[in-house]
């Protein structure tokens, strides 16, 4: 077979990281974390359903470490999804096209899900946990 010499599409070593570049990508990836992280929200459901002891195994692995960074990490990739996904209706709707207000977008859904993720914990560790 000839070895022709063929242009290369360019790749993420070409491109310079832009937070534009980073909301779409993590819009996707928290897409993927809330569809598996839902079979989380239905096994605790279905533990709630099954009685007391199911139940009280679920809330053991939540108040776990592990399980407290799987939810605060499914709950981080809500918030973030839920605002990326309102200022991508914004855009649909024809508003902040213009690049400084793409940049600016960008940021306030990350640092908005960051700032509503930690209202949303702090909520319930005042609550003890039982939000």
């Amino acid at each position: 077979m000839a070895n022709r010499e063929r242009p290369l599409s360019p790749h993420l070593q070409v491109y310079r990281w832009q937070v534009q570049m980073v909301t779409s990508i993590l819009h996707r990836a928290t897409g993927v974390v809330l569809s598996v992280g839902s079979l989380l929200v239905v096994c605790g459901l279905m533990s709630l359903a099954k009685g007391p002891e199911a139940w009280g195994h679920f809330t053991a692995f939540a108040r776990s470490g592990f399980g407290f960074l799987i939810m605060f990490g499914w709950s981080w990739s809500l918030a973030y999804h839920l605002l990326n996904g309102i200022r991508h209706l914004m855009q649909d709707a024809g508003m902040g096209y213009r690049i400084e207000q793409f940049v600016r977008s960008s940021w306030i859904s990350i640092i908005g899900s960051l700032v509503l993720t930690a209202l949303i914990w702090m909520a319930a560790m005042m609550q003890g946990g039982a939000a």
